[in-house]
């Protein structure tokens, strides 16, 4: 069964880690990731942030990505059954930090799911459930139990959890219980599920 979802989002954002590219997209199969997708926001010529040498050697503030507290939107309509919202937003690391940071990602793996998702949203629709990850701190603005519509804020992009830099994880599975969810596809409306380096641009 595949989720028929909306792009949660409005802006330029570039497409990473498309299942459309590999399955399992992330490279694991564990926590229902299979068909996940990463959206990282990006400006007119397709940047997320002004390269300087401190960014080669050491890490970012989010602050400094202008994608850092878009608006994150609901991609399908349904009930808000999981959120969390207290974790940090950490350094963003690119050039030489960011190999540090992902030989870290096995550790971050064995602490779980929150580790991982950081800040997140969890909505449920008649075909499964959807999960917005790695949310800015305090910024998600809905509640467990409440009804949203397709294209409701349900918080701002961020860099908490598994995230080297501000982006938007989503992805599809049969339960909220992420012990033992299953992936699932989804598909999203109109338009075919773009490819890794991609740029959607949604107004």
């Amino acid at each position: 069964m595949n989720i028929s979802a909306q792009y949660p989002f409005r802006g330029r954002w570039l497409v990473q880690n498309s299942p459309t590219n590999r399955v399992p997209s992330h490279g694991t199969e564990l926590f229902a990731t299979s068909y996940a997708i990463d959206f990282v926001p990006v400006d007119a010529s397709g940047s997320t942030a002004p390269l300087s040498v401190r960014s080669i050697f050491r890490a970012e503030e989010p602050e400094n990505f202008i994608g850092f507290g878009r608006d994150v939107l609901a991609p399908v309509p349904g009930i808000v059954v999981a959120s969390h919202s207290k974790q940090v937003d950490h350094g963003a690391y690119r050039g030489f930090p960011s190999i540090a940071y992902a030989l870290s990602q096995r550790h971050r793996m064995a602490q779980g799911w929150l580790a991982l998702a950081g800040n997140h949203v969890m909505i449920d629709t008649e075909a499964g459930v959807v999960a917005l990850c790695h949310l800015r701190q305090g910024s998600v603005a809905v509640e467990i139990g409440q009804r949203v519509r397709v294209g409701d804020v349900v918080g701002q992009c961020g860099n908490s959890g598994n995230s080297t830099q501000p982006h938007l994880h989503m992805q599809a599975m049969t339960t909220v219980d992420i012990r033992s969810a299953r992936a699932l596809p989804f598909r999203i409306a109109g338009a075919k599920l773009p490819r890794n380096g991609e740029i959607v641009e949604v107004r």
